[in-house]
């Protein structure tokens, strides 16, 4: 049976490398975006030249609607997604007194409502199935907090909650579901940030350097492969030494 994937906000950084190591296991990817059709659509190009099968797929996460519709797409395209990975994630600095309701409702119904509608879109057909596989993108910072990045984080923590408490209700089932934690990786998030910081970044992290989208993609394929099936419920965090 064909594999399918679907990475929600693959146009780009982090969802864009996943996309890509997927295709290159074997994967039928559904590339999720909410603006940039443009990268979306190039990113299919590419998959599809290589061999590989590939939709581009418009829809805000923030929107249980539209998730819906993008998940009934794909599988009239491909067939049921045996894993979904969550990297839609909106992400920026602020002092909390300065946090508003619209960028604190904006960050968790991206952040986690995003994965709480996506999930339970693809979840019937992975129940009906008893397999599966959920791969939630949290961050370093939902594990240690950060200063100026209390909404951000927040959110990211909790996607970790979701992820130890799915994993335990949906084990019996036989669908895992993991977390990545990302530290500090070379995408346009990082553009925000004064050139300085960055050799500041790495020269803090042990490894000595800035983690890529493709050090990410890595550690989601081998949550979603085989080798992993006896591992859910786990936060796996790649940020070349970050937080010790």
């Amino acid at each position: 049976m064909e594999k399918i994937a679907l990475v929600t906000g693959a146009s780009r950084g982090i969802g864009r490398a996943v996309a890509r190591q997927l295709a290159a296991d074997g994967y039928a990817v559904g590339v999720n975006y909410r603006v940039r059709q443009d990268c979306a659509d190039s990113l299919v190009s590419e998959l599809t030249a290589s061999g590989c099968r590939a939709l581009a797929l418009r829809a805000d996460v923030s929107d249980r609607a539209q998730i819906n519709d993008m998940v009934r797409r794909l599988e009239d395209a491909f067939g049921p997604v045996s894993l979904l990975v969550n990297n839609a994630g909106v992400a920026g600095q602020a002092l909390f007194q300065d946090i508003t309701d619209d960028l604190w409702h904006r960050y968790f119904g991206v952040n986690v409502d995003g994965a709480f509608h996506t999930i339970q879109a693809v979840l019937p057909r992975m129940l009906h199935e008893h397999e599966g596989c959920i791969v939630n993108i949290s961050s370093i910072w939902g594990l240690r907090g950060a200063s100026c990045e209390v909404t951000y984080a927040a959110t990211k923590a909790a996607l970790i909650g979701l992820t130890r408490s799915l994993a335990a209700e949906l084990a019996p089932s036989g669908i895992r579901v993991n977390c990545v934690a990302p530290g500090v990786i070379r995408t346009d998030m990082l553009n925000a940030l004064p050139p300085a910081v960055l050799p500041q970044l790495a020269e803090e992290t042990p490894l000595g350097r800035l983690g890529t989208p493709e050090d990410i993609a890595e550690a989601v394929a081998f949550l979603a492969d085989r080798r992993a099936s006896f591992i859910t419920g786990q936060v796996l965090t790649v940020d070349g030494g970050f937080i010790l």
